[in-house]
Protein backbone atom coordinates (compact mmCIF):
# COMPACT_ATOMS: atom_id res chain seq x y z
CA UNK A 1 0.00 0.00 0.00
CA UNK A 2 1.18 3.52 -0.84
CA UNK A 3 1.44 5.29 2.54
CA UNK A 4 1.07 8.61 0.76
CA UNK A 5 -2.47 7.64 -0.26
CA UNK A 6 -3.46 7.63 3.44
CA UNK A 7 -2.36 11.24 3.97
CA UNK A 8 -5.22 13.77 3.60
CA UNK A 9 -4.78 16.25 0.71
CA UNK A 10 -4.79 19.15 3.19
CA UNK A 11 -1.74 17.69 4.94
CA UNK A 12 0.00 17.23 1.59
CA UNK A 13 -0.49 20.96 0.99
CA UNK A 14 1.05 21.77 4.37
CA UNK A 15 4.04 19.55 3.57
CA UNK A 16 4.50 21.33 0.23
CA UNK A 17 4.73 24.72 1.91
CA UNK A 18 7.18 23.34 4.48
CA UNK A 19 9.29 22.01 1.58
CA UNK A 20 9.31 25.39 -0.27
CA UNK A 21 12.60 26.65 1.24
CA UNK A 22 14.44 23.49 0.14
CA UNK A 23 12.87 23.70 -3.31
CA UNK A 24 13.87 27.32 -3.96
CA UNK A 25 17.12 27.54 -2.03
CA UNK A 26 18.59 24.16 -2.98
CA UNK A 27 16.71 22.23 -5.68
CA UNK A 28 16.02 25.03 -8.18
CA UNK A 29 19.60 26.41 -8.06
CA UNK A 30 20.97 22.88 -8.38
CA UNK A 31 18.59 22.24 -11.30
CA UNK A 32 19.93 25.32 -13.10
CA UNK A 33 23.61 24.59 -12.44
CA UNK A 34 23.39 20.86 -13.19
CA UNK A 35 21.43 21.45 -16.40
CA UNK A 36 24.09 23.86 -17.64
CA UNK A 37 26.95 21.53 -16.63
CA UNK A 38 25.56 18.21 -17.85
CA UNK A 39 23.93 19.79 -20.89
CA UNK A 40 27.24 21.27 -22.01
CA UNK A 41 29.04 17.99 -21.34
CA UNK A 42 26.48 16.01 -23.38
CA UNK A 43 26.70 18.54 -26.22
CA UNK A 44 30.49 18.14 -26.45
CA UNK A 45 30.56 14.37 -26.00
CA UNK A 46 28.01 14.01 -28.81
CA UNK A 47 30.74 14.99 -31.28
CA UNK A 48 32.61 11.74 -30.54
CA UNK A 49 29.80 9.36 -29.52
CA UNK A 50 26.12 9.11 -30.45
CA UNK A 51 25.22 7.07 -27.36
CA UNK A 52 27.38 8.28 -24.47
CA UNK A 53 25.48 11.60 -24.10
CA UNK A 54 22.34 9.63 -23.27
CA UNK A 55 23.98 8.30 -20.11
CA UNK A 56 25.12 11.79 -19.15
CA UNK A 57 21.44 12.74 -19.21
CA UNK A 58 20.63 9.71 -17.07
CA UNK A 59 23.12 10.83 -14.40
CA UNK A 60 21.71 14.38 -14.49
CA UNK A 61 18.16 13.15 -13.97
CA UNK A 62 19.03 10.66 -11.24
CA UNK A 63 20.94 13.27 -9.25
CA UNK A 64 17.92 15.58 -9.43
CA UNK A 65 15.68 12.80 -8.10
CA UNK A 66 18.11 12.35 -5.23
CA UNK A 67 18.16 16.11 -4.62
CA UNK A 68 14.42 15.95 -4.08
CA UNK A 69 14.67 12.80 -1.93
CA UNK A 70 12.47 10.92 -4.39
CA UNK A 71 12.76 7.14 -4.56
CA UNK A 72 12.11 5.51 -7.94
CA UNK A 73 11.51 1.78 -8.39
CA UNK A 74 11.55 0.11 -11.82
CA UNK A 75 10.10 -3.31 -12.61
CA UNK A 76 9.59 -5.25 -15.83
CA UNK A 77 12.96 -4.65 -17.51
CA UNK A 78 12.98 -8.34 -18.39
CA UNK A 79 10.40 -7.52 -21.08
CA UNK A 80 13.09 -5.72 -23.12
CA UNK A 81 15.11 -7.88 -25.54
CA UNK A 82 18.71 -6.62 -25.89
CA UNK A 83 19.32 -5.08 -29.31
CA UNK A 84 15.59 -4.67 -30.04
CA UNK A 85 14.22 -1.19 -30.66
CA UNK A 86 10.79 -0.28 -29.31
CA UNK A 87 8.23 2.47 -29.45
CA UNK A 88 7.77 3.09 -25.72
CA UNK A 89 4.38 4.47 -24.66
CA UNK A 90 3.89 6.01 -21.22
CA UNK A 91 1.25 7.95 -19.35
CA UNK A 92 2.28 11.51 -18.45
CA UNK A 93 1.00 12.84 -15.13
CA UNK A 94 3.76 15.28 -14.13
CA UNK A 95 6.88 17.10 -15.35
CA UNK A 96 8.70 14.88 -12.83
CA UNK A 97 8.02 11.89 -15.12
CA UNK A 98 10.99 13.02 -17.21
CA UNK A 99 13.45 12.92 -14.32
CA UNK A 100 12.09 9.64 -12.96
CA UNK A 101 12.23 7.81 -16.31
CA UNK A 102 15.44 9.35 -17.64
CA UNK A 103 17.28 8.78 -14.39
CA UNK A 104 16.28 5.16 -13.83
CA UNK A 105 15.46 3.51 -17.15
CA UNK A 106 19.06 3.24 -18.42
CA UNK A 107 18.09 1.79 -21.82
CA UNK A 108 18.93 3.79 -24.93
CA UNK A 109 15.92 5.78 -26.09
CA UNK A 110 15.11 9.16 -27.61
CA UNK A 111 12.38 11.45 -26.33
CA UNK A 112 9.67 12.94 -28.50
CA UNK A 113 9.63 16.51 -27.19
CA UNK A 114 7.55 19.59 -27.89
CA UNK A 115 9.26 22.18 -30.09
CA UNK A 116 9.20 24.82 -27.34
CA UNK A 117 11.81 22.91 -25.32
CA UNK A 118 14.39 23.50 -28.04
CA UNK A 119 14.63 27.10 -26.79
CA UNK A 120 15.55 26.16 -23.20
CA UNK A 121 19.20 27.21 -22.61
CA UNK A 122 21.69 24.29 -22.52
CA UNK A 123 18.90 21.70 -22.34
CA UNK A 124 17.50 22.38 -25.81
CA UNK A 125 20.87 22.37 -27.57
CA UNK A 126 22.01 19.24 -25.75
CA UNK A 127 18.80 17.34 -26.52
CA UNK A 128 19.05 18.32 -30.17
CA UNK A 129 22.68 17.17 -30.36
CA UNK A 130 21.92 13.88 -28.58
CA UNK A 131 19.20 13.10 -31.10
CA UNK A 132 15.96 13.60 -29.22
CA UNK A 133 13.03 14.37 -31.52
CA UNK A 134 11.35 17.78 -31.48
CA UNK A 135 7.87 18.10 -32.95
CA UNK A 136 5.59 21.07 -33.57
CA UNK A 137 2.33 20.05 -31.97
CA UNK A 138 0.50 22.95 -33.63
CA UNK A 139 1.30 21.66 -37.13
CA UNK A 140 0.34 18.02 -37.77
CA UNK A 141 2.17 17.75 -41.11
CA UNK A 142 5.42 19.13 -39.70
CA UNK A 143 5.11 16.85 -36.68
CA UNK A 144 4.73 13.79 -38.92
CA UNK A 145 7.69 14.96 -41.03
CA UNK A 146 9.85 15.24 -37.89
CA UNK A 147 8.92 11.70 -36.84
CA UNK A 148 9.67 10.34 -40.30
CA UNK A 149 13.06 12.09 -40.36
CA UNK A 150 13.91 10.50 -36.99
CA UNK A 151 13.34 6.90 -38.10
CA UNK A 152 17.01 6.22 -39.03
CA UNK A 153 18.02 6.97 -35.42
CA UNK A 154 16.02 4.01 -34.14
CA UNK A 155 18.33 1.10 -34.82
CA UNK A 156 20.47 -1.32 -32.87
CA UNK A 157 18.36 -1.21 -29.74
CA UNK A 158 17.67 2.55 -29.65
CA UNK A 159 13.99 3.13 -28.85
CA UNK A 160 11.74 6.17 -28.97
CA UNK A 161 9.54 7.26 -26.06
CA UNK A 162 6.13 8.85 -26.58
CA UNK A 163 3.66 10.36 -24.17
CA UNK A 164 0.60 9.45 -26.28
CA UNK A 165 -1.66 11.80 -24.30
CA UNK A 166 0.23 14.58 -26.11
CA UNK A 167 0.90 16.59 -22.97
CA UNK A 168 0.95 16.03 -19.24
CA UNK A 169 -2.26 15.51 -17.33
CA UNK A 170 -3.47 18.54 -15.37
CA UNK A 171 -5.02 16.47 -12.58
CA UNK A 172 -2.88 13.31 -12.53
CA UNK A 173 -5.51 11.18 -14.29
CA UNK A 174 -4.78 9.43 -17.59
CA UNK A 175 -6.32 11.03 -20.68
CA UNK A 176 -7.16 9.76 -24.14
CA UNK A 177 -4.30 8.80 -26.46
CA UNK A 178 -3.33 10.43 -29.75
CA UNK A 179 -2.42 8.29 -32.76
CA UNK A 180 0.99 9.63 -33.86
CA UNK A 181 3.20 7.17 -32.00
CA UNK A 182 1.02 4.23 -32.99
CA UNK A 183 1.25 5.18 -36.65
CA UNK A 184 5.04 5.35 -36.36
CA UNK A 185 5.20 1.96 -34.62
CA UNK A 186 3.11 0.29 -37.32
CA UNK A 187 4.98 2.00 -40.17
CA UNK A 188 8.33 0.82 -38.78
CA UNK A 189 7.02 -2.60 -37.70
CA UNK A 190 8.35 -1.99 -34.19
CA UNK A 191 6.79 -3.51 -31.05
CA UNK A 192 5.20 -1.12 -28.58
CA UNK A 193 6.48 -1.30 -25.00
CA UNK A 194 3.80 -0.01 -22.60
CA UNK A 195 5.16 1.82 -19.53
CA UNK A 196 3.25 2.93 -16.42
CA UNK A 197 4.59 5.83 -14.34
CA UNK A 198 2.83 6.10 -10.99
CA UNK A 199 3.28 8.58 -8.14
CA UNK A 200 4.86 11.57 -9.87
CA UNK A 201 1.75 13.73 -9.58
CA UNK A 202 2.11 13.62 -5.80
CA UNK A 203 5.73 14.74 -6.15
CA UNK A 204 4.94 17.58 -8.56
CA UNK A 205 1.33 18.37 -9.56
CA UNK A 206 0.51 20.15 -12.81
CA UNK A 207 0.80 23.95 -12.89
CA UNK A 208 2.96 23.90 -9.76
CA UNK A 209 6.57 24.29 -8.67
CA UNK A 210 5.83 23.09 -5.14
CA UNK A 211 7.68 19.80 -4.93
CA UNK A 212 7.47 17.06 -2.33
CA UNK A 213 9.79 14.13 -1.66
CA UNK A 214 8.05 10.93 -2.64
CA UNK A 215 8.02 7.47 -4.14
CA UNK A 216 7.59 6.73 -7.84
CA UNK A 217 6.91 3.35 -9.46
CA UNK A 218 7.77 2.64 -13.11
CA UNK A 219 6.37 -0.59 -14.56
CA UNK A 220 7.24 -2.02 -17.98
CA UNK A 221 4.69 -4.39 -19.48
CA UNK A 222 4.94 -7.14 -22.09
CA UNK A 223 5.48 -5.66 -25.57
CA UNK A 224 2.58 -5.40 -28.00
CA UNK A 225 3.29 -6.86 -31.45
CA UNK A 226 2.09 -4.23 -33.92
CA UNK A 227 2.26 -6.76 -36.78
CA UNK A 228 -0.86 -8.36 -35.29
CA UNK A 229 -2.86 -5.20 -36.00
CA UNK A 230 -3.78 -4.03 -39.48
CA UNK A 231 -4.26 -0.39 -40.54
CA UNK A 232 -7.97 -0.69 -39.73
CA UNK A 233 -7.21 -2.06 -36.25
CA UNK A 234 -5.46 1.06 -34.95
CA UNK A 235 -8.22 1.94 -32.48
CA UNK A 236 -8.00 -1.58 -31.04
CA UNK A 237 -4.20 -1.28 -30.83
CA UNK A 238 -4.52 2.00 -28.94
CA UNK A 239 -7.10 0.50 -26.57
CA UNK A 240 -4.94 -2.56 -25.86
CA UNK A 241 -1.81 -0.47 -25.13
CA UNK A 242 -3.79 1.95 -22.97
CA UNK A 243 -5.23 -0.96 -20.95
CA UNK A 244 -1.74 -2.32 -20.23
CA UNK A 245 -0.51 1.10 -19.10
CA UNK A 246 -3.60 1.55 -16.92
CA UNK A 247 -2.96 -1.79 -15.22
CA UNK A 248 0.15 -0.34 -13.57
CA UNK A 249 -1.59 2.76 -12.18
CA UNK A 250 -3.74 3.46 -9.15
CA UNK A 251 -7.51 3.72 -9.55
CA UNK A 252 -7.19 7.50 -9.29
CA UNK A 253 -4.51 7.67 -11.98
CA UNK A 254 -6.55 5.41 -14.28
CA UNK A 255 -9.56 7.68 -13.84
CA UNK A 256 -11.61 4.95 -12.17
CA UNK A 257 -11.87 6.63 -8.74
CA UNK A 258 -14.35 9.48 -8.12
CA UNK A 259 -13.05 12.91 -9.08
CA UNK A 260 -11.63 14.99 -6.26
CA UNK A 261 -8.34 16.42 -4.97
CA UNK A 262 -5.30 14.17 -5.29
CA UNK A 263 -2.31 15.91 -3.79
Amino acid sequence: MDIGSLIPPSLHNVRRWVWVPWTWLVFIPYLAVSTAFFGSMAFLVAYVSSRAPFYIGCVWARLLCWANFTRVRVSGLEHMVPGQSYVIMSNHESHFDILAVYGHFWRQFRWVMKQELRRVPFLGAACDRIGHIFIDRSDRERAIASLNAAKPRLAGGVSVLFFPEGTRSRDGRMKEFKKGGFVMAQDMALPILPMSVSGTYKVLPGKSLRLLPGSVRITLHAPVNTAAYGPDDRDRLIADVRARIASGLTAWERGDAPAGPQQ
